[in-house]
């Protein structure tokens, strides 16, 4: 019996009635055993966790009773309406119980934790002690067949034969070590638990939740592009066609992902001109953020881009190539969009009845009309951008990246998500929000796969430190992706600015190293592409928001060779496609960051040690946690580095480096433990 039924409440509650004596007499006692403190657990099991097929599920669970009896604690968890699967937990120190489970299918899985009182158990421990200390065991052989004997209506017929044959030996006049081998078997002992009939069982008050994504939310390289910069020759705008030609060049990166920004038609009516112009001149193409005109809003294709069909042909082409295309979701409208014709009540007015532009005060965004959400109509409102993702889904897109989330109210994406995630599992959603700590918690926990981060501003050693811990060992692990970008159109931090080539290439490392899943926007990004529109600035002049750019892809400083031995070693080690296995490490130089990526198992290590310092080469002593590389006291080593190709041996926690920004921002270190023996 649950203690949380109906049938028994305590006499402490102010609902227990003055027929509590004659209650307690018509039912069973309640459960000796306590189970709390569920782990993992989001605010009280009102959020799920997160995971991806292939990840585990490691259960931690507070389980204890009165008195000395022995306890059996079982995990439970279910995939989607499939049938329940247990797992028996084991005990640590101080009441402590921990099991895991593997996700094994793309759906929502649902986890407990019950627990009860073993009576064969702790029978079976009081005997093993009372004849260790040559006390008569007569008595308790006796009391043991009773117990045995209840236990075998519960049992299988292939079982109950089994335990008549146990029971007749018990109960027989062989030696007391023959009895006590019957009794104490292993085998047995699984026997008599398959058959417990879990009386008094004692379970937690929730069931937790696991929200289940695909692969590439745990792990994936995302590379920025606008279509409309893929031509190549000055003065004409790229299409589709472009961007298929362009594909060798972006998987030759090894890259997961190729992220579009918005790709519809762009409205006229106040249309931004260069450099975010209040007027644009002539032929200037505007804000693709600037969504709808007479051509069409948010279903719709910019003409000069090409057709659905070819945008098809890219998606296919793409996935010949090892990429997935993601695309933007922008929930705003141009002036010029048909929604503003069809549904102006979609939309907040001013008194004079006109419809109010997007403003972030000093702001003004005289190009774009955001949503109200809150209007009459809202319930029409939220299905058809609903439907806009469901439309981009048919069209074989999975992934999209979300522009500010967090000017939306958090209700509609918590329905909205709820409802991608039943009917389309593998869609995958990034929260584009640079905003307040706790919006950006909050985005997370009701659903979004993915989330920007503050590592754009995290620069200096005891920044990325403190950062990346918070993100990767705490609770805010389990339910919040981080996705780390170093530079996006929006944001040129003045990191980059002043650290020029170098600063990029360390900023790559960083990102790709300290997390599993990053992006960059490119190819402003390989190109070094760092001059500011103002001094203090963190928009690009001659931003590509406002205009077609044309990028020399082959210019021999791009950092282009880099970027692919980095995500070629991402994939080669297993160790930095997850965030769990994350360890700083010291080393006596501020400018220098140390820390490393372990499988659970150890088997892969790899150690990353980036100079922070963009303009001066920077040496020091590691102090390595020997520990968390899977290394011993006075063990020698190899140190192979993957971005130079070089070796070193070295041995113990104690070893010197030296990086010149110049040569190499980095070193990124297998460790093999076997090459130095």
């Amino acid at each position: 019996m649950n203690i949380h039924s109906a049938e028994f409440r305590s006499p402490h509650s102010q609902a227990a009635s003055s027929s509590s004596p004659s209650l307690l007499k018509a039912v069973p006692p309640p459960p000796r055993v306590v189970v709390e403190s569920v782990s993992p657990e989001i605010d009280g099991g009102k959020y799920p966790i997160k995971r991806t097929v292939g990840e585990f599920v490691d259960v931690c669970a507070h389980v204890f009773a009165d008195g000395h009896d022995e306890l059996l604690v079982v995990l439970r968890f279910v995939a989607g309406d499939g049938d329940w699967q247990e797992v028996a937990m084991l005990s640590a120190r101080n009441d402590e119980w921990h099991a895991r489970f593997t996700i094994e299918r793309l759906v929502a899985y649902r986890y407990t934790v019950v627990g009860w009182v073993d009576h064969f158990a702790t029978w079976r421990r009081d005997l093993k002690r009372k004849s260790e200390a040559a006390v008569d065991v007569a008595e308790h052989f006796a009391s043991g067949c009773e117990l045995i004997k209840s236990r075998r209506q519960h049992a299988s017929p292939d079982d109950r034969d089994a335990i008549n044959t146990a029971l007749r030996r018990l109960q027989s006049h062989e030696s007391i070590d023959r009895r006590l081998s019957v009794a104490l078997d292993e085998g047995f002992c699984a026997l008599m638990q398959r058959c417990d009939p879990r009386d008094r069982m004692a379970s937690y008050t929730r069931e937790l939740v696991v929200q289940v994504d695909p692969r590439l939310a745990a792990c994936g390289a995302w590379y920025e592009m606008f279509p409309r910069s893929a031509a190549g020759k000055p003065g004409l705008h790229g299409t589709f066609d472009d961007c298929i030609r362009r594909l060798p060049y972006v998987a030759g990166m090894e890259f997961d992902i190729l992220y579009l920004p918005p790709i519809h038609p762009i409205g006229t009516t106040h249309r931004k001109g260069k450099n975010n112009a209040v007027e644009c001149g002539p032929g200037e193409p505007g804000s693709p953020w600037a969504i709808g005109s007479d051509e069409g809003g948010h279903k719709a294709i910019h003409p000069a881009l090409g057709t659905i069909a070819e945008f098809r042909k890219l998606v296919t082409a793409a996935q010949q190539h090892g990429l997935a295309i993601a695309l933007d979701i922008a929930f705003q409208c141009s002036p010029d969009h048909p929604y503003v014709k069809e549904h102006p009540d979609w939309f907040q007015h001013r008194s004079d009845g006109s419809i109010r532009y997007a403003e972030n005060p000093p702001k003004e965004y005289q190009d774009i009309y955001p949503f109200d959400f809150e209007s009459k109509d809202w319930r029409a409102l939220w299905a058809e951008l609903k439907s806009v993702f469901e439309y981009w889904i048919g069209q074989g897109v999975t992934l999209f990246r979300v522009d500010n989330p967090h000017t939306k109210p958090f209700a509609f994406w918590e329905w909205l998500m709820a409802e991608l995630h039943r009917d389309y599992p593998e869609v995958i959603l990034l929260a584009e929000a640079f905003t307040r700590p706790k919006i950006m918690d909050h985005l997370a926990r009701i659903g979004f796969s993915q989330s920007y981060t503050y590592f754009t501003w995290r620069n200096s050693k005891r920044e990325l430190t403190e950062y990346m811990t918070e993100l990767t060992k705490t609770e805010v692990a389990e339910y919040f992706r981080p996705n780390l970008w170093p530079n996006t159109p929006d944001i040129l931090h003045a990191y980059l600015q002043q650290g020029g080539r170098p600063a990029f290439a360390a900023r790559l490392v960083l990102a790709a190293t300290l997390a599993a899943n990053y992006g960059i926007y490119g190819p402003a990004y390989e190109l070094a592409d760092n001059k500011p529109l103002t001094p203090g600035s963190e928009e690009y002049l001659n931003s590509e928001k406002y205009e077609i750019r044309q990028w020399d892809i082959e210019r021999s400083d791009s950092l282009r060779e880099l970027i692919k031995r980095v995500n070629m070693s991402r994939r080669a080690n297993p160790a930095l496609q997850s965030n769990r296995g994350l360890v700083f490490h010291d080393i006596e130089n501020d400018r220098l960051l140390c820390y490393s990526k372990a499988t659970d198992d150890k088997d892969n290590v790899v150690l990353i040690i980036v100079n922070l310092d963009p303009f001066n080469a920077q040496s020091g002593w590691t102090a390595l946690n020997l520990n968390a590389l899977g290394l011993s006291p006075g063990q020698t080593y190899v140190a192979h580095d993957l971005l130079t190709g070089t070796q070193h041996v070295w041995k113990d926690e104690r070893n010197f480096v030296e990086i010149s920004p110049r040569r190499q921002p980095a070193h990124l270190f297998v460790i093999d433990c076997k090459g130095a023996s």
